[in-house]
């Protein structure tokens, strides 16, 4: 079943009732069922959100992400007791070998450094170096294959209506990164959300370690992912002539959680994608896999 993904923009109260959410605005009322709902999004400094409908919320192992004055995803809110063997996870988890770990981040890597190739070349038309780039990513990326990529990725990627191609990426810098931070915090969320549901303990990545970061896992995990939303943001630029986040642009953002992504059997919504990948990690971890089930992010025979 794909999850419903509730966007809340005005000043509103969100309460329960018969296991359901109840949203209450100055105009309208409604009533949503817990179940149905996979992210709930709060953009607005007057929302008033009860103790009990919180409670409901992560029970159903639904993500709440809170937005900050600037209307970006600012922090996440998640289940601690979502798997019934939650303590053996993590512990096969906190045990693993650093060369399980690099030997992780080299699968996670090459993946991400196909799918920007596979991106560049559905986008331009053009033939890449991308596949060479992925073979050349050692154990660990010690050779810092991700950045050649990188620098390569955001120097062609094409820029519609503009001159010139390239996209000056910062976290902080101009339009279109501020179209690409609200996607990659919502594709951040949903990593965070599968790894969650999966047993996994989102503070202990396998590359990114840093002390002040609670979703260093959710970090690794999403790389191969973010190919997904950098499409979505040339769509975006070739639709809409703003250059400021508006209602209908996070609709059209939040729209990659449905995305159809491709397995070798099957191909799944990325929300549901996501758990799959997140399963195979942790069976990695207790060593009943050696590679993460990362999926193809398009079907380029697919017609549809």
């Amino acid at each position: 079943m794909i999850k419903r993904t509730i966007l809340v923009e005005n000043k509103s109260s969100i309460t329960t009732k018969n296991q359901q959410l109840v949203l209450k605005s100055e105009v309208r009322e409604s009533t949503i069922p817990i179940e149905d709902i996979g992210f709930l999004v709060l953009d607005h400094a007057e929302i008033y959100l009860s103790i009990p409908a919180m409670n409901l919320i992560v029970e159903n192992n639904t993500a709440i992400i809170i937005c900050g004055s600037n209307h970006l995803p600012n922090g996440m809110f998640l289940n601690l007791n979502s798997h019934h063997i939650q303590q053996e996870i993590f512990k096969n988890q906190i045990e693993a070998s650093i060369p399980l770990k690099k030997n992780l981040w080299q699968q996670t890597i090459v993946e991400k450094i196909r799918n920007q190739g596979e991106l560049l070349a559905k986008i331009t038309g053009n033939k890449n170096t991308f596949e060479f780039l992925a073979s050349k990513v050692l154990s660990g990326d010690t050779s810092n294959m991700e950045g050649v990529a990188a620098q390569q990725y955001w120097k062609y990627f094409p820029l519609p209506n503009h001159e010139k191609d390239g996209i000056k990426r910062e976290r902080y810098g101009d339009y279109p990164n501020n179209f690409l931070n609200y996607g990659y915090a919502i594709l951040r969320a949903a990593t965070a959300r599968a790894l969650s549901g999966s047993g996994l303990l989102n503070t202990l990545g396998i590359h990114h370690k840093s002390k002040y970061n609670a979703f260093a896992l959710a970090d690794d995990i999403m790389e191969p992912f973010r190919p997904i939303v950098d499409e979505k943001v040339f769509e975006i630029m070739l639709k809409f002539k703003e250059q400021e986040l508006n209602t209908a642009i996070k609709a059209e953002l939040l729209q990659i959680l449905t995305q159809t992504v491709y397995f070798k059997e099957e191909k799944s919504p990325l929300m549901v994608g996501l758990q799959k990948t997140a399963s195979s990690l942790q069976q990695c971890f207790t060593g009943e896999r050696k590679k993460i089930k990362y999926p193809k992010l398009w079907n380029l025979t697919d017609t549809e």
